[in-house]
């Protein structure tokens, strides 16, 4: 499938800059930094000009040709101790930070719209399973994700490459208490429900997800905190047939966010 050529004239203008920054790196989550043009990048680093190269590619020096990104090439063993041994494709974009969002931003978003879905996710500390919650809210169009400062994964750029770029266009805030954030959330008229099992758990399709509504996602194992779970005002469980007995957070979520989409459109 071609690449989208829509984010070449996005945002484009003085040459960017950049100063420290982290390096984002596949081909994809850099696409998509550059789509969303919510941070500033000043270089580039891709594979050596070739006569044949790929539409992504070419379309990446270009835009960066553009926007007055410096373009080199380095080794493949440099690119994989600036990326970490992250899985790069021959492509890292330096950027600055994640621009994060205060959390009244997405509160007042709840406030304004009867529908809004909120994603809280509870010490989540690996960031493949972080960069798969941000893929699916970003898909099931959610509102916004509310993260902790401490105790677990930011929106990283390995976090980033796990969204395959969709932490881009979402908007995420991080935040010193949680439960302070989810009571801010029932105030502004969200229904909070978290995954986890236990005596009180409801099968995930028997909760009404049809209003303002927050999922809480907590590591796998885990599960969510004893705190976030009494500040919950349900809690749901997916159903495990199998020999396992718990999928990882990413999917689990994935599949509650689909859940509460498919109740909206139903009840239309």
């Amino acid at each position: 499938m071609r690449p989208s050529r829509d984010f070449e004239a996005h945002h484009r203008g003085p040459r960017e800059q950049c100063t420290g920054g982290e390096w984002l790196y596949g081909r994809r989550p850099v696409v998509e930094a550059l789509r969303a043009g919510r941070r500033s990048f000043s270089e580039m680093i891709l594979p050596p000009p070739e006569k044949n190269e790929s539409d992504e590619i070419a379309i990446l020096r270009a835009t960066a040709h553009e926007r007055g990104i410096v373009v080199r090439s380095e080794d493949r063993r440099r690119l994989d101790a600036i990326t970490h041994g992250g899985h790069h494709q021959g492509v890292a974009l330096k950027a600055t930070p994640y621009p994060y969002v205060d959390v009244e931003d997405i509160l007042a978003e709840v406030e304004e719209d009867e529908r809004a879905i909120v994603v809280v996710l509870d010490h989540l500390e690996d960031p493949q399973n972080v960069g798969s919650v941000l893929r699916s809210a970003c898909a099931a169009g959610v509102t916004g994700v509310i993260i902790p400062e401490d105790r677990g994964c930011g929106v990283t750029p390995a976090a980033v490459r796990a969204s395959t770029g969709a932490s881009e266009h979402l908007k995420v805030a991080r935040v010193v208490n949680l439960v302070r954030a989810m009571k801010q959330l029932q105030k502004a008229g969200a229904w909070i429900t978290g995954l986890d099992w236990g005596d009180d758990a409801k099968p995930y399709t028997a909760i009404d997800f049809t209003g303002r509504a927050a999922l809480v996602v907590g590591a796998e194992g885990a599960g969510i905190s004893r705190l976030v779970r009494d500040t919950c005002d349900f809690v749901a469980v997916l159903p495990m047939l199998g020999a396992i007995e718990s999928l990882n957070a990413g999917v689990a979520a994935a599949v509650c966010l689909y859940e509460m989409l498919r109740q909206r459109e139903a009840g239309r």
